[in-house]
């Protein structure tokens, strides 16, 4: 059987994005619920702002495929935030079903680091840069 490694970052990208951008797409009616939390966090509000650039911004340029790579951290970036300030005390338990309680997120965690790793193949708007 031939391999498609292209293919497969395509596809990879499209999970990863797509499911991404819904959750940040969901976020546009208002960012209240997270700048509660930071100020909570004794962290400045505005950081809030950033949400949008990891579920919005960085989820489409990894879908289309453009500095795959460089997006890839800022995609990191915000899942880790998320991680250590909503779901902190998740980390180290079972959901109800025996899952990891916070697999979706290590879903996109890890398929960010894995498109870190590759970049976005060669089924992509930009494929030569070093950070595609």
């Amino acid at each position: 059987m031939k391999r498609n490694l292209d293919l497969g970052l395509l596809v990879l990208r499209l999970s990863v994005g797509i499911l991404m951008l819904l959750h940040g797409l969901a976020k546009l009616s208002g960012l209240g619920f997270i700048k509660g939390m930071l100020s909570e966090a004794g962290l400045p509000a505005f950081i809030a702002y950033g949400v949008y650039l990891g579920e919005i911004v960085a989820p489409i340029l990894i879908i289309v495929g453009y500095r795959t790579r460089l997006v890839s951290v800022v995609y990191i970036v915000n899942v880790l935030v998320a991680i250590f300030l909503v779901h902190a005390n998740d980390i180290f338990t079972l959901n109800q079903h025996g899952g990891w309680g916070i697999e979706l997120l290590g879903l996109y965690l890890f398929g960010a680091v894995a498109l870190f790793l590759t970049g976005a193949g060669r089924l992509s708007i930009s494929s030569g840069h070093k950070w595609d």
